[in-house]
């Protein structure tokens, strides 16, 4: 009888929730747009392939995203997923994730050190430079190749910030009527965005176009522009990302030019890989989803996809 009680606790202990097959995330922010697509993404995916999925909001702290990732190793889950806060600040989660043998996929944002140098860990997520350079060449098309453009930026310790702008910036100087006059972070966040739009204007800051890195600024210079009366045909203004609220906005005939960042292809694709490398299999070191470019002729096709 001893024997057989033990032998039902012995398999009620393996049959347990904390032995199912599992996956950690740390997401760098849980209030982004294109960050909470991209997680819901994920969780489908997970469920798809019966593994269970737990999600961690760093808040944009890079110490408390190590916490995280050294909890979840502790945890003994089979695989981690980062969606870092700064991209060149991820080698100690690498080391906490290679140091016990945990396969490590990096979603969206791409370190910018050696961590893809070890085995087991790899990168899901999109070539941010070609978003940049996608955004300019249209707003440029819609300049005439004439006139002056600020650039806001996202958080400075993101490494698209600066892929994405160089894009623009590169694309820029091939028109010699297209003046760059202001770049300042308004760190990706609406908000920040209507503060610093309306400091330029307010300032006297002549402006033909806005190329913001991602749509929640690129929307937030639209509300600041509504306030001071400016239409959108006076300033044009592009985002990537192609969020909902983006695709209303042009939809309403206020956003000039997005850029589509896939979320499902980006959040799904990552929950693959690290199945994939959980089970042993081998996967590519990068896999890149590509950007489409959205204008108002072409919104209809990612309307219907919403």
């Amino acid at each position: 009888m001893k024997r057989l009680l033990l032998a039902a606790a012995v398999f009620a202990t393996c049959s347990s929730p904390a032995m199912a097959q599992s996956i950690g995330v740390s997401v760098a922010w849980f209030d982004d747009n294109f960050l909470t697509t991209m997680r819901n993404a994920m969780e489908a995916e997970a469920e798809a392939q019966g593994y269970d999925i737990q999600f961690l909001d760093a808040q944009g702290d890079i110490g408390r995203q190590l916490s995280q990732t050294q909890s979840l190793a502790a945890q003994g889950v089979d695989a981690i997923i980062i969606n870092p806060v700064d991209t060149a600040a991820t080698g100690m989660m690498t080391d906490v994730a290679v140091g016990n043998d945990i396969p490590l996929v990096y979603v969206n944002r791409q370190p910018e050190g050696s961590d893809l140098d070890h085995d087991n860990v790899v990168f899901v997520g999109s070539d941010q430079k070609v978003s940049g350079e996608m955004q300019m060449e249209a707003l440029a098309e819609k300049l005439g190749g004439e006139g002056k453009v600020a650039i806001m930026l996202g958080e400075l310790s993101s490494g698209a910030t600066h892929q994405r702008t160089n894009g623009v910036k590169e694309v820029a100087a091939e028109y010699p009527g297209i003046e760059i006059v202001a770049e300042q972070p308004a760190d990706y966040q609406r908000t920040k965005a209507i503060d610093l739009m309306t400091n330029w204007v307010v300032g006297g800051q002549q402006i033909d176009a806005i190329a913001a890195n991602n749509d929640e600024m690129a929307i937030g210079a639209l509300n600041a522009m509504r306030q001071l009366g400016i239409s959108p045909q006076d300033i044009l203004v592009g985002g990537i990302d192609a969020t909902r609220d983006a695709l209303e906005s042009m939809q309403n005939g206020e956003l000039a030019v997005t850029v589509f960042q896939d979320p499902i292809g980006q959040g799904g694709g990552a929950v693959k890989s690290a199945i994939d490398l959980a089970e042993g299999k081998e996967v590519e070191n990068i896999t890149l989803v590509p950007f489409k470019l959205v204008t108002p002729e072409t919104l209809e096709e990612f309307l219907a996809n919403q």
